[in-house]
């Protein structure tokens, strides 16, 4: 198991180990995970690359996850529940990141934003939430519900709403990121 596949294991309330693997299997959240690590690690066409090609692509109308295979993802992210999360192909995620259900991290295709986001580390996605554009999320960070993100967010943040107001807090995302392995 690659060390980023242990992480993201170890999110889903401390599991680890054959055994808990298998039981992070019945996780939406981690076997989608697990399939596109897998797959952006197996050379093109071969047997393999197939066989967890196919999977994705099941998964993806299963679950409602878009998450392209040449996203670049740190290790530990977590979706909590099954539910529309759709991650533009260019954004960068950050090492131990939470998305919950019906968020989407986008491109903006013309204007100053032009581009895709980068998020941090240790962020918290609230449900429904929306980041677009060229935009910076810092670390540390807890986006609320239904928040529109399309600014740049300093590290120990909150933002909330739409437009999105950000609130200056060094506890933003203590007691929303659990099983954080160092």
């Amino acid at each position: 198991m690659t060390k980023e596949i242990e992480a993201d294991l170890y999110r889903y309330g401390g599991l680890k180990g054959m055994t808990g693997f298998f039981k992070g299997l019945r996780k939406p959240g981690f076997r989608y995970m697990y399939i596109l690590r897998k797959l952006s690690n197996c050379k093109k066409y071969s047997p393999k690359w197939i066989l967890f090609a196919f999977l994705k692509n099941h998964y993806t109308f299963k679950y409602g996850f878009q998450i392209p295979t040449t996203t670049k993802i740190g290790k530990g992210l977590y979706i909590g529940h099954f539910g529309s999360v759709i991650i533009n192909e260019d954004a960068v995620i950050g090492n131990n990141c939470n998305l919950s259900p019906n968020v989407t991290i986008g491109e903006t295709n013309r204007g100053i934003l032009k581009g895709s986001p980068t998020i941090g580390n240790e962020v918290w996605i609230g449900s429904g939430a929306v980041i677009v554009g060229k935009v910076t999320i810092g670390t540390n960070v807890l986006i609320a519900p239904n928040s529109y993100v399309n600014c740049d967010v300093p590290n120990d943040s909150i933002v909330i709403g739409n437009p999105s107001k950000v609130i200056s807090n060094k506890d933003a995302t203590v007691g929303y990121l659990d099983f954080i392995l160092s």
